[in-house]
């Protein structure tokens, strides 16, 4: 039986940038509906993250946002409180609002990568690559070390923290990291004829490439991976973990 609170009528949302593809409001849409509630939940596409001041003073009913690409590190100085997991992390993509309106930062990335990642690893999968540096790539690396799995970052440019530029990627290095994870958005919708610049020549069945795009579903980095022989995987079971567990955190005022 459905609790007092979930039978209020509340609404919950995304922020994010260009979010009209987002997975999250038809997911949650259907939970809602599966089970009866009479929740809503809508996409708030801002250009700038200031404007969350005026979403929140704007819509009282709010009861939780999930943050998406650009935000999930701007947003911090923006909130009242962090979880000491996001705080770790270094990027929040859940937002709790509590009764008094305070806004509380979570991070459930981190949850949904791990969990559906380790269905597929194997005894030598020890070592992972990163591709790309933004706030997504933050909660990736904290799941592989929870994992014990050694990482090191790729990017297009020098930055503190990151050990390959994409030019310096070479075959042998490629061979040497038998998981590969695109952080990057290059190869969504509608860009579908695009991939990270890599040696894919280099993989082989002993590798598994995981891509948090989720449309397409089959990009063209885990078509790549494929053609190799490697374990593929694409960011929509990450998607689906990660707001079931933003659902637990919305449910705990």
């Amino acid at each position: 039986m459905a609790s007092a609170q979930e039978k209020s009528n509340h609404k919950f949302g995304l922020v994010g940038k260009d979010i009209d593809y987002s997975f999250s409001r038809n997911y949650f849409s259907e939970k809602f509906k599966s089970q009866d509630l009479p929740h809503s939940y809508v996409n708030f596409d801002i250009d700038n993250i200031d404007k969350l001041d005026d979403i929140i003073k704007n819509s009282p009913d709010l009861k939780g946002l999930n943050v998406t690409i650009p935000y999930k590190e701007t947003v911090i100085p923006l909130l009242d409180g962090l979880h000491k997991r996001a705080k770790k992390i270094g990027a929040v993509n859940t937002i709790r609002i509590t009764r008094y309106q305070k806004l509380i930062g979570y991070n459930t990335d981190f949850y949904g990568f791990k969990e559906s990642l380790k269905p597929l690893l194997e005894k030598h999968h020890k070592r992972a690559l990163i591709l790309g540096t933004g706030g997504a790539s933050k909660a990736i690396a904290y799941a592989l070390k929870k994992l014990k799995i050694e990482y090191d970052y790729v990017s297009r440019n020098e930055k503190p923290g990151v050990k390959f530029l994409y030019l310096d990627l070479t075959e042998a290095i490629i061979s040497s990291y038998p998981i590969i994870i695109n952080c990057t958005p290059i190869g969504t919708y509608p860009n579908v004829n695009e991939c990270p610049d890599i040696p894919y020549e280099a993989i082989t069945s002993r590798h598994i490439l995981y891509d948090l795009i989720y449309n397409p579903e089959q990009t063209k980095f885990l078509s790549c991976g494929d053609i190799k022989g490697a374990k593929t995987i694409n960011g929509l079971d990450m998607l689906k973990l990660q707001a079931e567990k933003s659902w637990e955190i919305w449910h705990k005022s």
